[in-house]
């Protein structure tokens, strides 16, 4: 009898998350754990130029526009979205790098294989 042992399925990720990684990316999925904040997002990642002036989001919303900054704070603080002062109005862009971290922890190629038990 052999000591070796296979797994049944292929490790999903690249490695495991290191402690100060996997705390950066649990505050960026609870910031999207709302539905508002993850729109948001959203309108913002799909606004022509990039760009979305809060003056846009709001009226999209059926909440009121110190909610909506509340929300958009939420995602400036968990590194989802930066944004600059205009004159009165403040415009918002979503930071690549953000993404591109949540993409890569969610990216799964094992997923493409056969599963366990299979």
């Amino acid at each position: 009898m052999s000591n070796q042992t296979t797994a049944c399925c292929p490790a999903l990720g690249a490695a495991a998350l290191a402690e100060p990684q996997a705390a950066e990316l649990a505050a960026m999925f609870k910031a999207l754990s709302d539905p508002v904040r993850l729109r948001l997002l959203s309108l913002v990642a799909s606004h022509p130029g990039g760009q979305a002036c809060v003056c846009e989001i709001s009226p999209t919303f059926d909440v009121s526009q110190p909610t909506i900054s509340h929300h958009l704070k939420t995602l400036r603080s968990a590194g989802l979205l930066d944004c600059e002062r205009r004159g009165t109005w403040v415009y918002y862009w979503v930071v690549p790098e953000a993404l591109q971290q949540l993409s890569s922890v969610l990216h799964v190629d094992a997923l493409s294989g056969a599963g366990c038990g299979s």
